[in-house]
């Protein structure tokens, strides 16, 4: 039987008391049982027992009264769960956990109950999901291809329908190359933006936790859950207000890039799917705007040519030395140049990383986000049998710079190849952006309007507010405006201009007496307002508390109505410092009024 696991849709059932989360449950455990010989995507599945403990905790609750009520999910197993077994797919390196980690402690906290412990490539080193003595990972849609990986089992436990979402590990892709190749929203947030306490590390400098989804509306909810500070994580960083729950919202014109580069490693249709995709953001109002990705994909080389494979050493190595057949033939093959890696290469690889990410952030710095295929092309596992390494690689073409560059990402489905395998795009931006790049993957969603897991449509997600990120729009009428006195007090904080417009018809200009340098006032009006010629830039967020407290009296910033009916933070002018101005209204701008005095 299948059921509509959605967020929503589940509350809903739970609130109206069609459903309850003891029986769903109970469904669920004996689906996933069921559905494990075939594509082994759980290592432990729950008992009766291990589940009461979170069902009985629900039995005197409200559902209205937690936002995760009765939510099924599944826990990847190189994450903690209290009592269970991490294993990280490597039975020798087991070890029985006493705390969960702190994603799990939120979550069940918020009243979600955890199915079960996911298989996974072993140690997180793979991007297909077969390094597993648990049993190799096949996908959700076709068996002649691999579920993708490391969070080979979290994907699966979403994509076949026993879990409503599933925690996966993303370090090198592991978090967006499963959700590509099993229809599903992968999340893989800014470093740190969600804890890594109860982990066990693949490389702790860029682990990060991961959500994979049916859709892009429920990885928002959820990040907006768990997004927290944790004291236990030592590389946990505070989410920036401007990437809150309100940050997820309609998408406004923006600029995205797409790579000069493009490689499919000769796959005949991902060049055509990728296109569509390119052509459905733009629209939605994108811009695209071609990207070197040159210095991306050297920094992605670093991660497994340069030091960072003994960071994942420093984690097996100890296992490996004392017991070498406890850990797969291939994963000792990826890490065994890690002892002779030295802290003179560790800092030269340092060295050219920042040099790179250098080049990289100001490429992304004129732009909202890029796009990318998530994948080349799809390896099938006969591929995978006879090149591990090499067909391994494939997968992760466009997935290995994010972490070691620090930037946000999301996939999302974009599409289905011939053979009904489905195909999908990333999404990648700036640090704490990942409120943004999933309005856009729900826009992208709505507009394709393939089928969900289980078959269902996506419906309207969005809320009618426009998104938002880490750049602030300004709307500028006076001296601030491109080329004039005050203008380079925005270039000094990185702005750039996005758009010479006029506000609504509610508006009187004034020419404020002092100076220099001269100065307009913006005064909204009753009756008799006209529409005023103004231009909106944008800086970035952190840059706004120095350029407000600079502003001298009587001018402020508020919200300016601009002539599309949009509001925008902009200059206004308190009334009492008319007394002396000149109204300049009837020249329609600043530039105007200026214009007339050169003239004169």
């Amino acid at each position: 039987m299948t059921f509509d696991l959605r967020l929503d849709t589940l509350s809903a059932a739970y609130a109206a008391g069609t459903r309850t989360p003891r029986t769903l449950i109970v469904e669920l455990r004996e689906q996933a049982a069921a559905l494990n010989p075939e594509y082994h995507l759980f290592i432990h599945l729950l008992t009766p027992a291990e589940l009461e403990p979170y069902l009985a905790a629900l039995d005197d609750r409200d559902p209205a009264e937690l936002p995760l009520y009765g939510i099924p999910f599944a826990i990847k197993d190189n994450i903690d769960l209290a009592g269970i077994p991490t294993t990280a797919a490597c039975p020798a390196y087991a070890y029985v956990p006493e705390r969960s980690a702190t994603l799990v402690e939120q979550l069940v906290a918020l009243g979600a109950v955890p199915l079960g412990k996911c298989n996974l490539d072993q140690f997180a080193t793979g991007l297909n999901g077969t390094r597993s003595p648990y049993g190799a990972c096949r996908n959700s849609v076709h068996p002649d291809y691999p579920s993708g990986g490391s969070s080979a089992g979290s994907a699966l436990a979403v994509s076949l329908g026993v879990a409503s979402f599933a925690l996966g590990t993303d370090t090198a892709g592991s978090g967006r190359v499963p959700a590509g190749l099993n229809n599903l929203v992968g999340l893989k947030g800014s470093k740190g933006l969600l804890s890594t306490a109860g982990v066990v590390p693949a490389c702790q400098t860029l682990d990060c936790v991961t959500f994979f989804t049916a859709t892009a509306a429920e990885a928002s909810t959820l990040l907006a859950l768990t997004a927290r500070l944790d004291p236990r994580d030592p590389y946990s960083r505070a989410n920036p207000q401007w990437n809150d729950a309100s940050a997820f919202g309609r998408p406004r014109p923006f600029r995205f890039g797409v790579p000069t580069q493009l490689e499919f490693l000769g796959c005949p249709e991902s060049p055509a799917l990728f296109a569509a995709a390119k052509a459905q953001l733009e629209a939605l109002g994108g811009e695209a705007v071609p990207l070197d990705l040159a210095p991306f994909l050297e920094a992605a080389r670093l991660l497994y040519e340069g030091p960072w494979v003994a960071e994942r050493y420093s984690v097996a190595g100890a296992l490996i030395e004392a017991e070498p057949d406890a850990v797969l033939p291939v994963i000792r093959a990826v890490l065994e140049k890690a002892p002779d890696t030295t802290a003179v290469d560790a800092f030269r690889a340092g060295y050219r990383l920042q040099a790179l990410k250098a080049r990289c952030d100001t490429l992304l710095a004129e732009l909202d986000c890029v796009l990318t295929p998530t994948y080349p092309r799809p390896v099938t596992l006969a591929e995978l049998a006879a090149e591990p390494v090499t067909r391994n690689a494939d997968l992760g073409y466009y997935t290995n710079f994010m972490n070691l560059l620090d930037y946000a990402a999301v996939a999302v489905p974009a599409g289905v190849m011939a053979n009904g395998l489905p195909w999908g795009v990333t999404l990648f931006g700036r640090v704490f952006t990942d409120q943004y790049l999933l309005s856009l993957a729900a826009a992208l969603q709505e507009a394709q309007g393939l089928a969900l897991v289980g078959g269902a449509l996506p419906h309207a997600s969005l809320p009618a507010r426009p998104a938002h990120h880490d750049r602030a729009r300004l709307v500028v009428c006076g001296a601030h405006l491109q080329g004039l006195p005050l203008n380079g007090q925005l270039l000094a904080r990185g702005a750039r201009r996005l758009a010479l417009t006029r506000s609504a018809p509610h508006y009187r200009l004034h020419a404020l007496a002092g100076g220099p340098p001269l100065r307009p006032g913006m005064v909204r009006v009753a009756e008799d307002g006209a529409a005023i010629e103004v231009e909106v830039w944008e800086l970035p967020s952190s840059e706004l508390g120095s350029f407000l407290t600079g502003i001298p009296a009587p001018l402020g910033l508020g919200k300016v109505e601009l002539a599309d009916g949009s509001w925008e933070t902009g200059f206004i002018c308190e009334p009492y410092g008319l007394a002396e101005a000149e109204d300049i209204t009837a020249h329609g701008g600043w530039r105007a009024w200026l214009a007339s005095r050169s003239a004169v």
